[in-house]
């Protein structure tokens, strides 16, 4: 995980700047386990088939069980992108929150400058609603993110 955790290029549009310490990323699965057992997240590692080796990760974050909803994130060690690796991991992890979580909807807050990320929720059935204006601070800045949504009603045209 500290690999593509400190990587720049795969921390440039998260919230968090790259980890210069393993003791960083330790904290990050802190906050893993932290979000689980206060049923706030979940968060599962992205394995590569074939060694086994935690390439990314990928889950909920920021639920309200009362709305039915839930923020989805992820990253990818930056040697697998364009694989379609990300795309089969969230196309299981939304199926299972809409199925287990009875979520209604799934939100994503994508920086503009990410075409990737947007280009990859579309594809998996996400639409973009609007601009939030000065979203966050991060960075010693104020980004403006775009906000993403999948309703579970859209599951039938996506995975049918």
């Amino acid at each position: 995980m500290f690999l593509y955790l400190s990587d720049k290029e795969v921390m440039k549009h998260m919230e968090l700047e790259p980890f210069q310490t393993e003791k960083e990323t330790l904290d990050e699965i802190g906050w893993y386990q932290k979000i689980f057992k206060e049923s706030t997240g979940i968060r599962w590692g992205i394995t590569h088939k074939e060694n086994g080796r935690v390439i990314g990760s990928c889950g909920f974050f920021y639920t309200h069980p009362e709305h039915s909803r839930t923020e989805i994130g992820y990253e990818l060690s930056k040697e697998y992108w364009g694989k379609g690796i990300v795309s089969e991991a969230l196309e299981a992890i939304i199926l299972y929150g809409f199925q287990h979580f009875q979520l209604e909807r799934i939100e994503a807050l994508v920086e503009p400058a990410n075409s990737a990320s947007s280009k990859l929720l579309e594809k998996n059935g996400f639409k973009q609603e609007g601009l939030l204006r000065h979203y966050e601070f991060t960075c010693g800045k104020f980004d403006d993110l775009y906000i993403y949504s999948r309703l579970k009603g859209d599951i039938i045209t996506t995975y049918s």
